[in-house]
């Protein structure tokens, strides 16, 4: 499907890219966000909506999921359309126009703005065979909604951030929950791991360290224990459990974009300081830019999101001027110049 022409075509739905989708309606310009994964907010929302962010202007501390909830309703007052499930596979130019390809659409736009984060990125799977048939049947590497694993039994696989802060969201929820890793070094905060090993010793929670999955079981329609190894010991034994949670990271890939010609340093961005990216009308924000002194942000990403689309939108109608001036005196909001 070939869809209409779009000013500014993002890639990317996390906080970056809907923050710019928002800045491209302030200045007056059509907009549209291409994303892969099946919902809004980036990383927020697939692997930390319930974490608390502290370090966003405004907001002493708020949950991801709220951050990004806030994100799409104000971007919604200039109503962007959104395309999600949606990986791109190429980006095509022919005079003033590019195309944006997906797998299944066409998505032609006058400036391509990328804000993709990390690029496309994947939870790592279990290696286990037996793993494979229980995903969504008891094995979950995504979590949106911590409360549907109340009263239930929860195995936590991995010894990073993810898996203590879930860790620290299922201990009032959970009937039983077990932390499972390789060995006793952790690489989550220090105050995360002192708290989950607070509860561990006021028996609400038990961490094994040294210890593998082995095999993964059911009842032929969902997940009911696994088989597990002491690695020192040599001794294999089985625990009850009605939910896997496999945190063991993800794999990311920024794909095509490696063959459009931009500025890249491995897997990121070299802008300038204007946001260019090293190809005429494509602009990037984000955590996918890397210049000199580059904070991966949240905070840094809105600001170069303001940047690249101020800049996209004087490069597509060369009378708007770069800064748009003070939104309190923008008549966009219903205010004018006093």
């Amino acid at each position: 499907m070939t869809h209409d022409i779009r000013d500014i075509t993002i890639i990317g739905g996390g906080p970056t890219g809907l923050f710019a989708a928002f800045y491209a309606g302030m200045r007056g310009v059509g907009s549209r966000i291409v994303d892969a994964l099946p919902e809004l907010g980036g990383q927020l929302v697939a692997l930390y909506p319930e974490k608390y962010i502290f370090d966003v202007a405004g907001f002493p501390k708020i949950l991801s999921r709220e951050l990004v909830s806030g994100l799409v309703q104000q971007m919604a007052q200039f109503s962007p359309a959104v395309h999600l499930n949606q990986r791109v596979v190429a980006l095509e130019e022919d005079g003033e126009t590019f195309t944006l390809v997906t797998e299944t659409d066409r998505f032609p736009s006058r400036a391509i703005l990328i804000a993709a984060g990390i690029g496309a990125f994947s939870p790592r799977r279990l290696p286990q065979a037996s793993a494979a048939a229980w995903y969504e049947r008891g094995i979950y590497d995504r979590v949106t909604d911590p409360e549907e694993f109340r009263g239930q039994r929860v195995l936590i696989i991995g010894g990073g951030d993810s898996a203590f802060d879930w860790m620290q969201q299922l201990l009032e929820r959970a009937s039983e929950i077990t932390l499972m890793h390789r060995s006793d070094r952790f690489r989550a905060h220090a105050a995360t791991v002192g708290a989950v090993q607070e509860a561990c010793t006021a028996g609400r929670a038990r961490v094994l360290t040294f210890h593998e999955l082995v095999d993964v079981y059911g009842n032929g329609e969902h997940v009911r224990g696994v088989t597990i190894r002491d690695i020192k010991g040599k001794m294999q034994h089985q625990l009850d459990v009605d939910a896997i949670l496999p945190m063991l990271g993800f794999v990311s890939d920024i794909g095509p974009m490696a063959e459009w010609g931009l500025n890249l340093e491995k897997d990121e961005i070299a802008v300038t300081s204007t946001m260019e990216s090293g190809r005429t009308g494509v602009w990037a924000a984000g955590d996918i830019t890397t210049y000199p002194g580059k904070l991966k942000l949240i905070a840094t990403g809105f600001s170069e999101a303001a940047i690249a689309v101020n800049q996209a939108v004087h490069w597509i109608y060369p009378e708007k001027k770069v800064t748009p001036g003070h939104s309190s005196n923008m008549a966009v909001f219903g205010q004018r110049d006093d």
